[in-house]
């Protein structure tokens, strides 16, 4: 890339994060009234006396059982042709620390560990969110740390609250290629009502290299999401998110569509639903594939995906017995959709039990069931039927 599409490239990110900041139309969470509003109310009005800084801990422990029904297949989806196979295993896939610390009445600081990455190499994991976040007003407040950027629904939600046992593998994908998950950097975001439909908006720059990393190569992934909220009875919420980076002087593309809707049959029965579509560049697949071996050139690496996620909830409403849940995803996904196309088409159904509200206690029992175009041996691209039982406690 010449000198002068590069200035050309980062004058339009700069640019378009300057449009989005003056809009100041949309939000990730809303806040009821803006810091104008907050004044009059605490310290003119009715003043209270606050000590800072104000300390909240939490977090979360997730354990389960795992077995994978396919012959040959280990419990992390790999295919072996021979030799033992460790086919069922216990595992702690979370344990999960939050600290939240409001340092002044507007600005507050995150921090989240997931211990149980310390079983892995922890020297890019274990850290997930570090980040100061100050809020202006309801329609701006800003951050900048360690974070999840707003590229999608899946961002919105932590893993404790998921209707399935684990993000869509797309997340991943996208995760790789640096739209989504923990990325480094700084964002902005704010909602505001036009007319009867809410809107929110979030607009980020980040590294797009992943958690606990610098930059190598002088790139950012600029992006952004829209949420518009359609019926607030039947929280049908549609959102769109984009975004454009530049990886090792090459420019690339990322977009998705997105939507929620939940509709209660009856006092006990509640049926709801989310789907998000994504397409990008899948530049982390273009750059690990040697040079020799490429075919084509970056824009034809593309990765394609869709998913689908319904739950009926059924309300017990007994102490200690909440509800059940019954969910059930599908997903395609294309991670070469042009060149050497092999779709993954992954279905979970799932049964949930939930003992204490909001999911502070629950058992999630069920099977991801992966099935490829073309299984490819000793590999991970291979068919599998992967059982599981986990347990999560909430604190």
């Amino acid at each position: 890339m010449t000198i002068e599409r590069k200035s050309a490239f980062k004058y339009i990110g700069v640019s378009l994060l300057s449009l989005f900041s003056c809009v100041s139309a949309f939000a990730q969470e809303r806040i009821e009234t803006d810091t104008i509003q907050v004044f009059q109310d605490k310290v003119i009005i009715n003043p209270v006396d606050q000590k800072y800084p104000k300390f909240k801990v939490n977090g979360v422990f997730q354990a389960r059982y795992l077995d994978n029904f396919k012959n040959g297949v280990d419990i992390n989806g790999l295919h072996h042709s021979e030799g033992a196979v460790t086919s069922n295993s216990f595992e702690v896939k979370r344990m999960r620390v939050a600290m939240k610390a409001n340092v002044m009445e507007n600005l507050e600081v995150v921090a989240l560990v997931n211990l149980a990455d310390f079983k892995n190499d922890p020297k890019t994991r274990v850290l997930e969110n570090a980040y100061a976040k100050y809020t202006f007003s309801r329609y701006l407040q800003v951050q900048i740390g360690q974070f999840r950027p707003l590229f999608g629904l899946e961002e919105t939600y932590p893993a404790d609250v998921l209707k399935s046992i684990d993000y869509s593998n797309s997340y991943y994908v996208f995760g790789a290629n640096g739209w989504t998950s923990f990325q480094v950097g700084a964002s902005i975001m704010g909602s505001v009502d036009l007319g009867k439909v809410p809107m929110s908006y979030g607009v980020s720059i980040t590294n797009g290299n992943g958690k606990n990393k610098v930059d190598t190569d002088n790139g950012k992934h600029y992006s952004s999401r829209l949420l518009f909220n359609l019926n607030e009875k039947h929280n049908l919420n549609v959102g769109i998110s984009g975004g454009v980076a530049e990886v090792q002087r090459e420019t690339v593309y990322g977009y998705g569509v997105e939507a929620t809707a939940k509709f209660p049959i009856n006092d006990r029965w509640c049926f709801d639903f989310q789907t998000e579509l994504k397409q990008a560049d899948n530049h982390d697949l273009y750059f690990k594939t040697p040079v020799e071996n490429r075919l084509g050139d970056i824009r034809d690496y593309v990765v394609k995906s869709f998913y689908f996620l319904p739950n009926i909830r059924y309300e017990v409403g007994k102490k200690h017995f909440e509800a059940v849940e019954f969910a059930c995803r599908y997903e395609y996904l294309d991670e070469n959709a042009k060149l050497d196309s092999n779709v993954r088409q992954t279905w979970v159904p799932m049964v949930s039990i939930e003992f204490l509200k909001n999911y502070a206690a629950r058992i999630q029992v069920g099977m991801q069931i992966d099935n490829y175009k073309k299984n490819v041996e000793n590999t991970k691209v291979y068919n599998s039927n992967l059982a599981f039982v986990q347990f999560q406690c909430r604190f």
